[in-house]
């Protein structure tokens, strides 16, 4: 009897090693239809890469072929009204690589749209898009135009000969396929509405139902966002995939949860200091409002990526995951540029989202009084 029990024990030590070791299994529930995925490169500009990859896959919802929409001419134009704003506030609002997906929006509204073909955006000696000596140039340009107490009237214009210089000048007009477009044209002719998109997000010391400035440093333009209950906000990114619609995700990515080598994204086990919950499936901390927002308060959650959120995935203990489109190219790891975020990291590290009014649930919809 006691061989028995022994032997028992062994095989149930076993059977947790092996459940332990076992690596993650997905199987696709939602897969909705995306462009090729890009890389962003040595730019800080994933904001622009995450939002044109969506408005590429609302084009191909729509009906649409697969467009390649340039993401350096939305850079230009954003560099443009941060440089400014920047001046006009004396240096004091952020003048940095980064932003949100509304940028994308409101530089359509002003600017229109032009394709990657016409408007690559890189007019130096390089095959990649590589914009660290382009900040350093831009920065100093302010900064000396500041430090000369008096703004001249041309400072604006020698601003964009940097960037003409280095991205490229703007297109007047292209031809596409025999036809003849301006940026808005073209903007007009994808049928692409900016008022159909709304960002939200969930925080416990903002109004609910409201719209409100998200104060994050890289929300430079003081857009507003929607705030909902954590439980909703997760409602709509699932309801959205469900009724196939993709958005846009800005989030934070610094956690070593988050492993796009490993094609995974999990709230990880603090214990796992070989950080082989990155290997296989764990049973991770649920995430509650406050401690997300607790989280948000003490800088351990910030906005530092945005990417685009494609699909539902599953593993085989039947937790959801998120499919995700990254912007670091197809060769950064072994699953073609994807990775899949659980429910759990989502609800932990989602600072906001850009998705269609119409993947808001109805119920929200009233509510938001959309």
């Amino acid at each position: 009897m006691k061989r028995l029990i022994i032997i028992v024990v062994v095989l149930l030590s076993v059977s947790i090693v092996n459940a332990q070791d076992e690596s993650y299994e997905f199987k696709s529930i939602v897969d909705l239809g995306v462009s090729t995925v890009k890389s962003q490169d040595r730019t800080g500009t994933c904001w622009c890469y995450s939002t044109v990859s969506f408005l590429e896959s609302e084009l191909i919802r729509m009906g649409k072929p697969e467009y390649d929409l340039s993401e350096m001419y939305f850079v230009k134009k954003a560099y443009e009204q941060k440089a400014s704003n920047y001046i006009k506030t004396h240096g004091k609002s952020n003048f940095s690589q980064g932003g949100q997906a509304h940028d994308v929006l409101n530089e359509i509204k002003d600017h229109g749209i032009v394709p990657e073909s016409v408007y690559l955006g890189r007019m130096y000696d390089s095959e990649k898009h590589n914009h660290n000596e382009l900040s350093a140039v831009l920065t100093s340009f302010l900064d000396g135009v500041l430090k000369a107490k008096n703004p001249s009237n041309v400072w604006y214009n020698a601003f964009n000969a940097i960037l003409d210089i280095y991205l490229g000048e703007d297109p007047e007009s292209f031809e596409i396929d025999g036809k003849s477009y301006t940026p808005q044209t073209y903007a007009k002719d994808l049928g692409i509405n900016i008022n159909d998109y709304v960002e939200l997000t969930s925080y416990t010391d903002m109004p609910y139902y409201k719209q409100s400035t998200l104060l994050i440093p890289d929300n430079w333009s003081q857009d507003q966002y929607y705030n909902v209950h954590l439980d909703e906000l997760m409602d709509i990114m699932k309801f959205s995939l469900m009724e196939g619609y993709t958005f846009v995700w800005d989030g934070d990515v610094s956690d070593k949860g988050f492993s796009h080598k490993n094609n995974v994204a999990v709230v990880d086990d603090e214990t796992d200091k070989e950080k082989s919950h990155l290997n296989h499936p764990i049973k991770e901390k649920a995430i509650d409002a406050d401690f997300r927002q607790a989280q948000y308060n003490n800088f351990n959650v910030t906005d530092d990526h945005l990417m685009h959120i494609v699909g539902l995935v599953k593993d085989q203990n039947d937790v959801m995951y998120y499919k995700t489109k990254n912007s670091w190219g197809t060769e950064s790891n072994e699953f073609g540029g994807f990775l899949n975020m659980s429910e759990e990291f989502m609800r932990l590290h989602t600072v906001a989202i850009m998705v269609h009014k119409n993947a808001i649930p109805k119920d929200l919809k009233k509510k938001l009084d959309l």
